[in-house]
């Protein structure tokens, strides 16, 4: 019997030109992974070919004369050789590292992430001003809460920067499922990994709110997000972009920005009331 994963496919699109919105507009649509193969070329990797056919559609729409050509990749366990080139991230004093690639006697706080389909590994703009952002707040002895947290890195960066009680939640499954295996890779993080629908979940509040979103999904979730945040607590933001910030500003009517970084045309700002 021939084994299923020998013959198993990828849907993927070829998609040139590419610009610097594009992976925000991606981010509806169950994307695997995205392989960079040339400036301006991306091969990106999706779930189904349903989530495929539908953001070729929605790219065309939004981008007009960007080609999308659709393609099945076999596996070949492409996963784990685009990912065999990543080296660890340094942002200030924290380090993200796959396993091959652990910094030592560096003086760094390490956190080990385990490359998968998806984002988070350090390796993109978002996470990186999100790990500046928590490093200019005093988290000893504070709450953390990192909504949609993906692989873990914040959560298990907050933890490892002295947070009491890090949580990190996603509505995804197989997110919480990586987060899990990131976290048996860094034995001293304490976090507390949850499968929660941000909207109806019970969570409690948190002195430190992270939300590494997206510029829409920030501001549908403004409520949620600000009722998450104790009194005198602080919300980082992150994901969305320089078109997109005065209205995620705005949709936190009484909070100040306390402090904002850019890297491309991704912002995070950190919040308080």
């Amino acid at each position: 019997m021939n084994d299923p994963s020998s013959t198993r496919s990828w849907p993927a699109l070829d998609i040139h030109p590419v610009s610097e919105f594009l992976q925000a507009a991606l981010i509806d649509f169950d994307v695997a992974a995205i392989d960079e193969r040339a400036d301006n070329e991306w091969r990106v990797f999706f779930a189904s070919a349903d989530a495929r056919d539908r953001a070729a559609s929605a790219l065309r729409l939004e981008f007009p004369g960007i080609t999308t050509a659709p393609i099945d990749v076999p596996d070949e366990n492409w996963a784990a050789r685009s990912q065999a080139g990543l080296r660890a991230v340094r942002v200030g004093s924290i380090a993200v590292a796959p396993p091959w690639d652990v910094p030592e006697g560096t003086g760094d706080l390490v956190v080990v992430i385990q490359p998968s389909m998806g984002f988070g590994t350090g390796h993109h703009a978002t996470t990186r001003l999100c790990l500046d952002a928590l490093q200019r707040l005093d988290i000893g002895r504070r709450t953390v809460i990192d909504v949609g947290t993906g692989s873990g890195v914040l959560a298990i960066a907050a933890s490892l920067l002295g947070a009491s009680r890090a949580v990190g939640i996603d509505d995804d499954g197989d997110a919480i499922a990586n987060a899990r295996e990131n976290l048996e890779l860094n034995p001293r993080a304490e976090v507390t990994l949850r499968v929660a629908d941000l909207r109806s979940a019970d969570l409690g509040s948190a002195d430190i709110v992270v939300a590494n979103l997206t510029g829409g999904l920030l501001i549908s979730a403004a409520s949620v997000l600000q009722d998450l945040t104790a009194a005198g607590g602080r919300l980082v933001l992150s994901g969305l972009m320089t078109p997109e910030e005065s209205d995620v500003i705005a949709a936190f009517p009484v909070w100040q920005v306390e402090h904002r970084a850019s890297e491309d045309e991704w912002v995070a700002i950190t919040l308080r009331k």
